[in-house]
């Protein structure tokens, strides 16, 4: 579902990122592995083969499966909530399939690293988003959102196949996914609390 933030096609910016983040890991290690308390319970799994990267998510929301699906399919507004991402909107949408384009910034320490994709996303209401990539700074994406019933909870699973536009290092490149991956689905967590809390009043 969300845009690849590590399909950079200029190889020394790739060179750069390794080793600053090298560096932070190295000076403090505390800092970078840590996450906030609040997003401590969403678990993140990535795998690095080669070129091909897996991304697997799962994380639990105290809300409906149709106010989850509200927040993770509002492309348009996007941008207001997910911290990284500045530009998100709809290209075209016909039924339940959607063109979207996104641009943004992915950030970690000192790292700053540009993403964009132009993805063809399936909605299944309210059981799963299908999301390809079309064209952007990856080489693949493939990516599957589910959304399932946990009595008044709602559990996310995701997973992602990618080819990044470089060669990522195994460690420093899983760390760095597994960091933007938590924040961004944490944010959009938030949201969906934010919302929840409004209709509640």
């Amino acid at each position: 579902m969300r845009a690849g933030f590590f399909g950079c096609t200029n190889l020394h910016t790739m060179k750069k990122m390794t080793l600053l983040l090298l560096v932070s890991l190295t000076l403090n290690p505390a800092w970078s592995l840590a996450d906030p308390q609040h997003d401590s319970d969403i678990v993140v799994k990535v795998q690095v083969d080669g070129e091909n990267v897996s991304v697997d998510l799962n994380m639990q929301v105290e809300a409906g499966r149709e106010l989850v699906w509200a927040v993770l399919t509002d492309f348009s507004h996007m941008a207001g909530f997910v911290s990284n991402v500045r530009e998100s909107r709809v290209i075209s949408s016909q039924g339940d399939v959607l063109i979207i384009s996104q641009r943004g910034t992915a950030k970690y320490g000192p790292l700053d690293f540009p993403f964009e994709s132009t993805r063809e996303i399936r909605l299944a209401p309210w059981d799963s988003i299908q999301s390809r990539l079309i064209s952007g700074n990856m080489r693949k994406m493939q990516g599957l959102t589910q959304l399932l019933d946990n009595g008044s909870a709602t559990q996310v699973v995701y997973h992602a196949d990618s080819i990044p536009g470089v060669w990522i290092p195994p460690f420093v490149g899983k760390t760095f996914i597994a960091h933007e991956m938590r924040e961004q689905f944490q944010q959009m967590r938030d949201e969906i609390m934010r919302r929840k809390q409004r209709l509640a009043k």
